[in-house]
């Protein structure tokens, strides 16, 4: 699962977030202001500070947020100049866009915001689709070669957004817009992302202004998280309170307690067209909050009363009907797969509802989330670094040095600065007045009964506005931000005595939060280094500063106290676990009980106890064990049988399913070596028949994909020479679980494996994406004689995985389907693997994600235009990909049994070659080249639709979070090397190219990734034994990457290779000196003339064709993954093929050698680098002679 995180705010406006994976609450110490309230999504977060203007926080990545800008220039031929910028009337501008249509010349290109930059200067593009330009960078076109463009690139990054080692980025102010906001705002929220995914990074944001309009930020998008602009959007009434989900559904709550339900959202209007009004739940009283996410509604009314709305959906977003809840809360949230979290009203305690799935949405019951936060300890009421301790502290106020302060470490004393607090009074919606009486002693904080903006205010105003310090100094004064009011009544300007600037206390300049659309704020942060009140709002709330430097807000036995949280951005399911409900005080309980059972003993004493139980264990073997010796063993050798009922593929015509008896006899020898048989009996024509095959004859049992039953297959040498495997079903998941693990531990027994896989083991994954490693003996890649490859044994590995790579250090890294990183732990064993087939320690929970695919196809007739009627030699209306089988909504099924929906039939619209609005494709026939537009010759179209579903399983393999990959390469180290840091590239699901620093074989997941500046995205890596870094981009052109050291891990520049002719690259693998790529017509290529000073080649070689991966090991030794593969019945797919034959003198080989296979999909051998036995030569025969 990946690491997500929770956000919240507690009522002195600090913020904090929790990790799905962690166990305390981390403050957000670089909010330099108090908050209100947040809204997350997983890439950022976006919250109201206490001068209730908006502030946008991107989460820190290793990747920058880059855009590039591409315009074109055109020119024309004349039989005068050649090619010129003179233009026929008739043609595209000069400087166009792609198609022409939009004029862009090289100055209309602004920046966004003052936030970005450019990354250089315009230079001309040197390839075209992945094919290498003229000298001039020009293409030609045209019957005659008489028009000509070329494609200027330009990059801009936004320089505040690059990655942090910190948890959060910093980010600059974000400029106003020219229509300046009527008044500040008082709710925010974001979602919208699964609307559409184009462009990438979108979002919507709503937001409800202290006036009860709403507002829509518009263009949030990857290159620009920021957006654009606000735009009002029309109300039925006054809004206090909006709530987005994470697709088309949008509810806000009116002032008079009413609901309202946005309609009309989709992919091409975000901002929705119409408002329906929804009755509150209970006539009597008002709603006052509403929290939406995919498919459900919470609801909260001015009473506390939890409500459920049932029946909420994307196609009736009004829902059916109210169901009330148990519990009482101020506030309410929907996260992510529609998991719920609230604020109780008792005790402001953040509780997480229980047992919410897809089946039963409303959940089962409240659970308190119970961890401590940053920094807690012990407290003691007159410590002045109390403060410090409960992690709540604010940056950027004015501090009053005490003389409890002169024993502090120079780090206490730069974290323990002062701390303000933003007061405002009593807003109409609290109802409740601030106390105005102020006593000697500190009363306890008064929790308000109803959410509002005033929360914060409220609590703080309890609080007497200076108190005596721990020297008996005086009290502290109150410090106003703006203005102070003495006991008469009078406003007097603030003392410049209190006025300490931000430098002076410590506290870093720049703000972390950027402040959205609010010019004035950024001024007074550049004067004052405070966040002041930028909106003249006297009569809604007055500002105040307190002085909290002494005193902690919470005491010895209370909990933080929360105002606001939200799980946007926090990934949880029914099958997570999570550590957020275990008492902060159980540590040190344990502690505390384990120091005062523990014993004073002296190191003689110790050392004398172990010698008597060492003598005594010694004794005990003499008595029981040595004397009995030369006794014969009662019994020499042990069988064992398991029976059980199977079904079994009969390969033989009729081919159907058959009843069988499976069982398996396991017989152990008098020197401990283990061996067995396994049985198939069946009947054929009423006569007893049985299958047979020797244990230690099995090479792989493979689960199969299959919707309907349970299936997988054994393979024995002679069987994967044929491709027909024996195929047995049983009747449930769990009882084929039995049996793998049952078998797989009997096949290692036999062979004398055990425990994880060495350094020098082959890994390799099936299309299901099951794990699969193979011990290589030395002689497999000796000649001319290796071991065959359908000899190899292969045994399974928990986990789920796309692809893996890995090295001869140990270091094995994968990528999961949803493109999530993992690390190999060093255990064995996990999934269906139980006991002592797996280890205890190194096992974890591992979550996959993909999507299924089908194609719904139309036809043209002139009667009725495109319709699913289609001809008698058509595809089928609802296909795969192929069109060869029929796929409809309704009897497409998971991947297989493991696999679970986690969500709807939807409109895919990111297909290669665009779609138009509705998500169609066109062609002129089935099957062709498919674009987004319709011409006049587009008789046929066609409409993807995807699904999501999930797997969930345990293997040794932990997550790497946050960036998702697309492929990773690794240093394939010699078997002697000593390299102390392994260079690691990969590639982002986006087209990043990245370098991995700090990877050691201590380290395998590394310290933190280095962004590789490119032109345009690409898709495979791979890293040489000298350092050789090859790539292909996304248009099918080859990269070679110069000067890669250890001293300069990411090189100086790329140099453009050309790729073979007519063809686009798709893979590449560098060895020790080969280069092998994959092109999209599945074609091995080899790179010749690849020499160390001329790394680069001079040309292509093609070696073989029907081939879909190449894995080049360290060694140059050449594995690959084969499609078309001859076997006794038919071709088989995702055949395993060893290259035969590689030698220094000749690095292509001669033949392949067939293994394992079909459905598999990835293979690594760049761990192997187990030199094979060198034969003696004629001289050393002779001498031996």
């Amino acid at each position: 699962m990946p690491v997500s995180l929770l956000w919240a705010v507690d009522v002195y406006g600090r913020v904090y977030s929790l990790s799905t994976a962690g166990q305390q609450w981390e403050q957000c110490r670089d909010a330099q202001m108090e908050f209100k309230r947040v809204t997350a999504a997983q890439q950022c977060c976006w919250g109201i500070a206490c001068d209730n203007n908006i502030y946008l926080n991107v989460h820190a990545s290793d990747l920058p947020v880059r855009y590039q800008e591409e315009t074109y220039e055109n020119q024309r031929w004349n039989p005068v100049d050649g090619f010129s910028e003179r233009l026929l009337p008739s043609d595209r501008w000069q400087w166009s866009d792609v198609t022409g249509l939009q004029h862009q010349p090289l100055d209309s290109f602004i920046l966004p915001s003052s936030s970005w930059e450019w990354e250089g200067d315009w230079y001309m593009d040197e390839n075209f689709e992945g094919e290498p330009t003229e000298k001039e960078e020009f293409v030609s076109a045209g019957l005659e070669l008489c028009h000509r463009l070329s494609r200027h690139l330009h990059q801009r990054q936004e320089v505040e957004l690059l990655c942090s080692s910190e948890t959060m980025a910093s980010l600059q102010e974000i400029p106003t817009q020219q229509t300046t906001l009527p008044d500040p705002f008082s709710d925010i929220s974001c979602g919208g992302w699964e609307i559409n995914e184009e462009p990438r990074g979108r979002l919507s944001l709503w937001a409800v202004s202290l006036q009860g309009k709403v507002w829509f930020r518009e263009g949030i998008c990857h290159h620009n998280p920021e957006g654009s602009s606000w735009e009002e959007v029309p109300l039925p009434g006054e809004v206090v309170q909006i709530s987005c989900g994470p697709g088309d559904l949008v509810w806000a709550v009116l002032w008079e307690g009413q609901l309202i339900v946005r309609e009309g959202i989709g992919r091409d209007c975000p901002k929705g067209t119409s408002w329906a009004v929804v009755d509150s739940p209970s006539p009597d009283v008002g709603a006052i909050h509403a929290a939406v996410g995919v498919n459900v509604l919470w609801a909260l009314t001015k009473d506390n009363k939890v409500w459920f709305r049932r029946g909420v959906n994307s196609h009736n977003p009004c829902g059916s009907g109210w169901i009330s809840m148990v519990g009482e809360m101020i506030m309410i949230n929907v996260g992510l797969n529609d998991q719920v979290l609230a604020i109780s009203y008792e005790d402001r305690a953040v509780c997480f509802r229980q047992g919410v799935t897809s089946s039963e949405l409303s959940g089962k019951t409240w659970r308190a989330i119970n961890v401590p936060r940053d920094g807690d300890r012990s407290h003691s009421s007159a410590s002045a670094s109390s403060l410090q301790s409960a992690g709540c502290y604010f940056c950027g106020e004015v501090q009053v040095q005490t003389a409890s302060s002169d024993v502090e470490s120079d780090a206490d004393k730069a974290s323990t600065d002062g701390a303000n607090c933003l007061v405002t009074s009593t807003s109409p919606e609290s109802f409740v007045d601030a106390p105005s009486d102020q006593h000697t002693e500190t009363p306890k904080p008064r929790i308000p009964k109803v959410t509002s903006d005033s929360f914060i205010s409220e609590l703080v105003s309890d609080r007497e506005t200076g108190k005596i310090s721990k020297d008996g100094g005086s009290a502290a004064p109150a410090v106003l931000e703006e203005e102070t009011i003495s006991e008469d009544g009078e406003v007097k300007a603030p003392s410049d005595a209190l006025a300490v600037s931000l430098s002076q206390s410590g506290a870093p300049l720049d703000p972390q939060w950027s402040n959205v659309d609010l010019e004035e704020a950024q001024g007074q942060q550049a004067q004052t280094g405070a966040v002041l009140d930028s909106a003249d709002t006297s009569s809604l709330s007055s500002v105040a500063t307190y002085n909290l430097a002494m005193e902690d807000p919470y005491g010895t036995d209370e909990h933080p106290l929360w105002a606001w949280v939200s799980g946007g951005g926090c990934s949880v399911d029914s099958h997570s676990q999570l550590n957020w409900f275990n008492s902060s005080m159980n540590a040190s309980l344990l502690v505390q009980s384990v120091q005062s059972m523990s014993l004073s003993i002296t190191p003689a004493q110790t050392a004398a106890w172990k010698r008597q139980i060492f003598e005594q264990l010694n004794e005990r073997t003499k008595r029981e064990m040595d004397n009995f010796r030369h006794y014969e063993q009662a019994i020499e050798q042990s069988v064992w049988i398991k029976k059980g009922t199977m079904q079994w593929w009969r390969d033989w015509k009729p081919y159907k399913w058959m009843d069988v008896h499976f069982a398996l006899e396991q017989f152990s020898g008098p020197e401990g070596d283990k061996d067995g048989i396994l049985f198939i009996y069946y009947n054929f024509y009423e006569e007893k028949k049985y299958l047979h095959a020797f244990i230690n004859e099995v090479t792989i049992l493979v689960p199969i994909l299959n919707d309907y039953k349970h299936t997988f297959a054994i393979y024995t040498p002679e069987w994967t020479k044929q491709r027909w495997p024996i195929r047995v079903a049983a009747a449930t998941e769990l009882e084929m679980h039995d049996w793998l693990a049952l078998l797989s531990v009997s096949c290692c027994d036999s062979r004398g494996i055990q425990g994880p896989p060495s350094k020098q083991a082959i890994w390799s994954i099936t299309c299901k994406g099951d794990i699969f490693v193979s011990e290589p003996s030395p002689a497999l890649e000796a000649t001319p004689y290796p071991t065959p490859c359908d000899q190899m044994f292969w045994r399974q590995v928990g986990g789920h995985l796309r692809m893996i790579e890995c090295n001869s250090v140990g270091i094995v890294w994968g990528i999961g389907f949803d493109h999530t990183a993992w690390i190999y732990t060093g255990g064995y064993g996990g999934g269906f693997f139980q006991g002592l087939a797996s280890s205890t320690d190194n096992i974890y929970t591992q979550v996959d994600v993909k999507s299924v695919y089908i194609y719904e196809n139309h036809r043209w007739n002139p009667v009725t235009g495109y319709t699913n009627r289609g001809l008698p030699t058509d595809r089928y209306m609802w296909s795969d990909a192929s069109g060869l089988h029929e796929c409809t909504k309704t009897n497409t099924k998971p991947p297989s049994p493991q696999w679970t929906w986690v969500s709807d039939w939807a409109i895919d619209y990111s297909v290669s070659g665009g779609t138009d609005r509705e998500g169609w494709q066109y062609a002129a026939d089935f099957p062709a080249s498919y674009h987004g537009y319709k011409t006049m010759k587009d008789f046929v179209r066609r409409r993807r639709w995807a699904r999501k579903c999930k797997l969930t399983t345990t293997g040794p393999w932990q997550e790497i979070p946050p960036i998702p990959l697309s492929d990773v390469t690794i240093l394939p180290c010699a078997a002697q090397s000593s390299v102390d840091v392994v260079p690691l590239w990969a590639i982002s699901n986006k087209g990043d190219v990245l370098c991995r620093l700090g990877v050691t074989a201590l380290t395998p997941a590394g310290s933190s990734w280095l962004h590789v500046g490119t032109d345009q995205p690409f898709k495979s890596v791979s890293i040489g034994a000298a350092s050789q870094v090859w790539a292909i981009a996304r248009d099918g052109s080859a990269f070679y990457r110069g000067s890669v050291s250890s001293q300069n891990p990411a090189g100086d520049s790329w140099y453009h290779i050309p790729s073979p002719s007519k063809q686009k690259l798709k893979q590449v693998s560098v060895g020790r000196t080969s280069v092998y790529t994959v092109d999209e017509n599945s074609n091995l290529w080899y790179r010749q003339g690849v020499t160390p000073s001329y790394p680069q080649g001079s040309s292509w070689e093609h070696i073989s064709n029907n081939v879909r991966k190449v894995s080049v090991g360290p060694l140059d030794q050449v594995w690959i993954i084969a499609d078309k593969v001859q076997g006794s019945r038919s071709l088989s797919c995702g055949t395993v093929c060893h290259r035969l034959g590689v030698q220094l003198m000749e690095p292509k080989g001669q033949s392949w050698d067939y293994g394992i296979g079909g459905g598999w999909d990835h293979i690594t051998v760049r761990g192997n680098s187990m030199e094979p036995p060198r034969l003696p030569s004629l001289t050393e025969l002779s001498a031996q002679m």
